[in-house]
């Protein structure tokens, strides 16, 4: 979303990754100290990252758009079975690879971009000169973000995550873009660490002492005593909680029906999801959200995601990371497809140790994908995956558009009735239109659309939209 950071030239060259010319800004003293960053001083190491992250974070995505948040990460709710009937073997190969390789990991890695991109924006501005200008710019940027992820939620898709970064960056990250490193990873992990526990206590021991109340109710029905309110209401609770894991048909019936009914009774229908989530989820997630933000600020600061470091050090964070990433919740995603997806069972194996799998999953793709620019290799497709970057908003907002039109708002009315492995063809024809689009678009124009919008709204000024002659040239820098 923070779309601070990409490429000098889309389609001959990408710019080496931390070159110093890339941090300095333009050498004309005239250029005004708090306008938006133009193409030739942006990073594309960090454009190569978000762009990878927010193609991946469709892999998650997808279950939502197709089924709804309750199959988001355990598909157990489906009117086409998943871990049963005809199509059961490559449906359940599909769910571990999304499960190892993706989930968790890119929305992490977008969010450490997310915070690093606040160092990016007011470093530069304050190395202008813009003083006090720079906090009016980075709250205006927010404020707009905010409205954006709104729009977003209520008109398109219930799952927007725009409202809860611009919220987060406008309450915790401008006070510590000056702390320094080490402080920043401490605080990021302690957050981290933290949420884990209270996300995994509060799912738990929610679940576990509902289905304990209700044990001593249903014990007291055995010997023919009467209940009491609480107690009928400890029963509801029970069957609530084991609903929502997983749903009878006639909840799957009825939650599909208002979907299936065009755009108005769709919208509708979710609004009540978007209320609550803002409401509670800026509570409730922002550890992970502002744990991950930090951890982005301090990787920006120490040369990581630029780009800056050695070879070697990339390497040993991939050699150690991608195997944690993905040994982790795989083993974890085993457990719980052997035990039937037993609720208490899938709680200790997949979400007590998430964190850990995600950061170390982020860590080292990143730190993957970093030795590849380094190397020079597949450049041809680097670029295109950094115009994605470069693009961000525009291409989070055209994907919500696209999967909302063809799995509810189309007249296919394919919501909540494909097979869970053909969601990621939409995935992988999204990515190709993403990567074209970005790159063609960027020939021709400064800013993604949104991008544009965007801009102008924080400088509060039209921004130029065509490209300029002087920017048109891809800008090559070796370090």
């Amino acid at each position: 979303m923070a779309s601070v950071a990409g490429l000098g030239g889309v389609d001959e060259g990408m710019v080496t990754p931390g070159a110093p010319e890339e941090l300095a800004g333009p050498p004309h003293e005239e250029l005004s100290a708090t306008r938006p960053v133009a193409r030739g001083e942006r990073i594309s190491s960090m454009d190569v990252l978000r762009g990878f992250s927010l193609m991946g974070i469709l892999v998650m995505n997808i279950t939502d758009f197709a089924y709804g948040y309750a199959n988001y990460m355990y598909p157990l709710s489906t009117v086409k079975p998943v871990f049963s009937g005809p199509h059961w073997k490559i449906n359940t190969t599909m769910w571990f690879l999304r499960w190892i390789f993706a989930e968790g990991k890119m929305r992490a890695l977008f969010s450490m971009l997310f915070g690093a991109g606040v160092i990016l924006l007011t470093e530069r501005a304050l190395s202008r000169g813009a003083g006090i200008k720079a906090a009016d710019i980075f709250t205006r940027r927010n404020m707009w973000l905010v409205l954006i992820g709104m729009l977003h939620g209520y008109l398109i898709w219930d799952g927007d995550i725009l409202f809860y970064y611009g919220v987060a960056a406008l309450l915790f990250l401008f006070p510590f873009r000056n702390v320094r490193v080490k402080r920043l990873m401490w605080t990021a992990g302690v957050i981290l660490f933290l949420n884990s526990i209270l996300m995994m206590g509060g799912q738990y021991g929610s679940a576990y002492s509902a289905k304990k109340a209700a044990e001593k109710a249903n014990a007291k029905l055995a010997q023919h005593q009467t209940l009491t309110e609480d107690e009928i209401s400890d029963l509801k609770k029970w069957k609530n909680t084991q609903e929502r894991w997983r749903a009878p048909d006639k909840k799957k019936f009825e939650d599909i029906a208002p979907m299936q009914k065009g755009y108005w009774s769709a919208q509708g229908h979710v609004a009540q999801n978007v209320l609550l989530g803002e409401l509670k989820g800026a509570y409730f997630g922002f550890g992970d959200w502002v744990g991950l933000m930090l951890l982005g600020m301090a990787l920006f600061k120490n040369g990581f995601l630029p780009g800056r470091l050695s070879m070697k050090t990339y390497a040993w964070v991939a050699v150690i990371g991608l195997p944690i990433g993905w040994l982790v919740p795989g083993i974890g995603a085993w457990k719980a497809w052997a035990g039937h997806f037993d609720m208490f069972n899938t709680y200790i194996w997949m979400q007590a140790p998430y964190d850990i799998g995600r950061i170390a999953g982020a860590l080292g793709n990143a730190a993957l994908l970093l030795i590849l620019i380094k190397a020079g290799v597949f450049r041809w497709l680097l670029a295109r995956v950094a115009a994605v970057g470069q693009m961000a908003l525009s291409n989070y907002l055209l994907t919500s558009l696209t999967m909302k039109t063809i799995f509810v708002w189309g007249s296919w009315h394919w919501y909540g009735y494909v097979e869970y492995y053909k969601i990621y063809y939409a995935v992988l024809g999204m990515w190709i239109f993403n990567m074209a689009f970005s790159s063609i678009w960027l020939r021709y124009f400064e800013f993604g659309p949104m991008e544009w919008v965007w801009r102008s709204l924080t400088y509060w000024k039209r921004q130029p939209m065509r490209i300029r002659t002087s920017t048109a040239a891809p800008v090559s820098v070796s370090l």
